[in-house]
């Protein structure tokens, strides 16, 4: 998982360690399941070292010792706002994106609906450079393969990005 899942995560509020985990198993689904704790606790020390997070002790209780509480520095939050607006898609980690989209709506940074349509008329973009580059090399069995695999995946995520539009407006019509 990305460092800056883990601070988009962050962009809600400042949280614990296991309340990132929480919500991270949470918008996975089932796929949250395998994610490894550790991992979680490994990436929060990495971004304190670099600078994009700042970590305050509370208070745990009678039965528990003080507790890390994450919270965004404000290079940690530049940081969220340019992962937020990339566009990058040439090997689509499709949960990373599905939690751009749910950190993005959580804490207000941008709307969900939005980022689709940004990264659909790049897909639409290197769809088009493709289909001409395939016909460009229909002589080349070899490349025109290759590009037909790229076009065909190009196609497919194109199809998923109007599934995850029609899910969020559907959530946001509360249907």
């Amino acid at each position: 998982m990305q460092q800056e899942v883990i601070l988009a995560m962050l962009a809600k509020e400042p949280s614990h360690g296991y309340q990132l985990r929480a919500r991270l198993r949470e918008a996975l689904g089932p796929l949250g399941e395998a994610m490894n704790a550790g991992h979680v606790y490994v990436t929060l020390t990495r971004l304190e070292k670099a600078g994009l997070v700042a970590v305050e002790k509370a208070p745990g209780g009678a039965d528990r010792s003080d507790r890390k509480v994450y919270a965004l520095t404000p290079d940690g939050q530049r940081r969220v706002a340019e992962w937020i607006s990339e566009v990058d898609w040439p090997k689509p980690d499709l949960a990373e994106f599905h939690l751009k989209l749910i950190a993005a709506a959580a804490a207000r940074l941008a709307d969900p609906i939005a980022i689709v349509d940004t990264q659909r008329r790049e897909l639409l973009r290197r769809l088009r450079d493709a289909q001409r580059a395939a016909m460009a090399a229909r002589d080349r069995w070899d490349a025109a393969l290759l590009l037909e695999g790229i076009v065909l995946r190009l196609q497919a995520d194109l199809r998923w990005l109007e599934a995850c539009e029609k899910s969020w407006t559907h959530r946001r019509s509360g249907s």
